[in-house]
């Protein structure tokens, strides 16, 4: 490393130190000959990746700085805070360096729309929480209820016979699953409380609400 570029790092790892309260890191600016690192942008409630940008050392200190994610257009050749012109910022909660010290994971929590089409993200997806395979089976609820195969489908036979009759079956596999919890069978334990959580998912949408409405209630709660 040249004495001009170590001076320059020693320069810009003072001046992080004095304005970041996140620890110093040792990125890698000139591993490539433009002084660019990626920066990959995460939301930090929802973990949906929301768009990658480029960063060198100035846009890496204003972030660090304003709590406002700013990165270095090659486009327009300067530095650009996200949202700048739309108000769709990028407010900074986090970052992390990868092995290879080149690589930048930034967790943010996103005003308004990430993409300058609009959407949530840069690959035209929603921002939404994803809960795995519970959101699979939210999903699949929804599904059966709108196509209302009264026939074929349990859950749109069960919906059709109104939300009192819902209520009761989660009443009914709330009491069993209760029961099971009092014996010594692990695997009929686990089988009735997959029949409650089921049921309650069921519930839920019956009532207007998901998963997500349940997240923000006990999040409200918590201290």
């Amino acid at each position: 490393m040249s004495v001009r570029v170590q001076l320059r790092n020693n320069y810009f790892f003072t001046k992080l130190e004095k304005t970041s309260k996140i620890k110093k890191m040792n990125i890698d600016f000139n591993k490539n000959n433009d002084g660019l690192v990626p920066a990959i942008i995460q939301d930090a409630t929802t973990k949906n990746v929301l768009m990658l940008g480029y960063m060198n050392e100035e846009a890496f200190a204003k972030t660090q700085e304003t709590k406002l994610v700013t990165f270095f257009s090659r486009t327009k050749n300067r530095l650009w805070t996200k949202g700048e012109e739309s108000g769709n910022s990028l407010n900074l909660v986090d970052m992390k360096l990868d092995c290879d010290n080149d690589t930048l994971l930034i967790f943010v929590k996103p005003n308004g729309p990430t993409c300058h089409k609009g959407t949530g993200t840069c690959w035209n997806t929603e921002n939404k929480q994803n809960y795995g395979f519970f959101s699979t089976l939210e999903d699949v609820i929804t599904e059966r209820v709108a196509n209302k195969d009264t026939q074929k489908s349990y859950v749109a036979s069960l919906f059709d016979k109104g939300i009192n009759k819902i209520a009761q079956k989660v009443g009914e596999e709330a009491v069993e699953t209760v029961i099971e919890a009092m014996d010594n069978n692990d695997e009929l334990f686990l089988y009735e409380s997959a029949d409650l959580l089921f049921h309650y998912l069921m519930l839920l949408q019956a009532k207007g609400f998901t998963l997500k409405d349940i997240e923000s209630e006990l999040k409200g709660r918590h201290k």
